[in-house]
């Protein structure tokens, strides 16, 4: 099933696509070329029953609006950044400011507000999303050129991302779609498991410390599956400063291949989400902008790596390319 459609069009008459490409009866995904934003991703019940397990919009003109970046990639650099600058080689660089006094997700206009390129490969099961970021977007140094590529199995959703630069740069790509693997009401009920024995305590503003926290004996312990909302309620001083959860999980890894990042099940469907990555991180988003009507998973490098040498380094240069793959598997638990 490939099918591409007008969806809207942006201020200036520029038309914005929304492609469809799947398994009608197992995984069905449509995917703006806005954003590469996905808006619907569908898929059965232990009944068979299909059903959208992702949040979003009707119509382009609310993706446009306030968007908690619903379903977007993000980018240039996913997360946040302290004070909305950093320096590469001595040269500090200003980025926007558009969570002040930092940077968050990219900028006022990041990769989730721009038109890419897309073409929907031959086989019909890959779609690939590509535009170039101008040296100076957001206050970025150097042209970066970045291709990102949904390829669709009857149970998964891989996404590829690539990206090279022609200056000193940070790149820090990730997916920002909000799941309900029951399609409907809150998410509080689902169970999750993460596969990390620390995380990264914030301040005030959600910028890390520095610190690697354990997380046992801790409202941030999912080493084995636990209701997203159990601890929702608790008086610890993290929870408390994001108003949930909003905090990177460090996955234990070896090497540069997939490793499973987090399981999720749902009770009343019995769908089940597992999350493989070869990103060292996955943000944890309890959907507190959202009602809890939908939670994140977004796989990538720490937020401040640019400021905190001590963390996975996000600086990529001329000559290098930056790599990045997370794979979203269904099934029934």
């Amino acid at each position: 099933m490939t099918a591409r459609r007008t969806y809207g069009a942006l201020s200036d008459g520029t038309p914005v696509d929304l492609i469809s490409v799947g398994h009608p009866e197992s995984l069905a995904l449509n995917v703006l070329t806005y954003g590469c934003i996905i808006t619907s991703l569908a898929v059965p019940d232990a009944d068979g029953q299909m059903a959208n397990v992702v949040l979003g919009f009707e119509r382009l003109e609310h993706y446009l609006e306030a968007s908690p970046y619903v379903g977007a990639v993000v980018g240039r650099y996913a997360n946040r950044i302290a004070r909305a600058r950093f320096a590469i080689d001595g040269r500090e660089h200003h980025v926007s400011g558009n969570e002040p006094p930092h940077h968050l997700h990219g900028g006022f206009c990041g990769f989730d507000k721009r038109l890419w390129d897309a073409e929907v490969a031959a086989n019909g099961a890959a779609l690939v999303f590509r535009r170039r970021s101008a040296d100076g977007e957001e206050g970025y140094p150097g042209a970066v050129d970045v291709e990102v590529t949904y390829t669709v199995s009857e149970r998964e959703v891989r996404i590829d991302y690539h990206a090279t630069t022609d200056a000193p740069t940070h790149v820090n790509l990730t997916q920002h779609s909000y799941f309900n693997l029951r399609g409907t009401g809150d998410v509080l009920s689902h169970r999750l498991a993460i596969s990390a024995r620390t995380y990264l305590p914030v301040d005030d503003t959600l910028i890390p410390t520095g610190e690697y926290a354990p997380v046992a004996n801790s409202p941030f312990d999912f080493q084995e599956p636990t209701a997203l909302g159990l601890r929702l309620g608790s008086d610890h001083e993290q929870l408390r400063r994001a108003g949930g959860y909003d905090h990177n999980f460090n996955i234990p890894r070896s090497g540069h291949d997939l490793a499973i990042a987090a399981r999720v099940l749902e009770p009343s469907s019995r769908r089940t989400l597992e999350v493989h990555t070869t990103e060292p991180g996955v943000q944890l988003y309890s959907g507190q902008a959202v009602g809890h009507r939908g939670f994140c998973l977004e796989t990538q490098h720490y937020p401040d790596s640019p400021n905190r040498p001590e963390f996975p380094s996000t600086l990529l240069r001329p000559g290098q390319a930056f790599h990045s793959t997370t794979v979203f598997s269904f099934g029934i638990g």
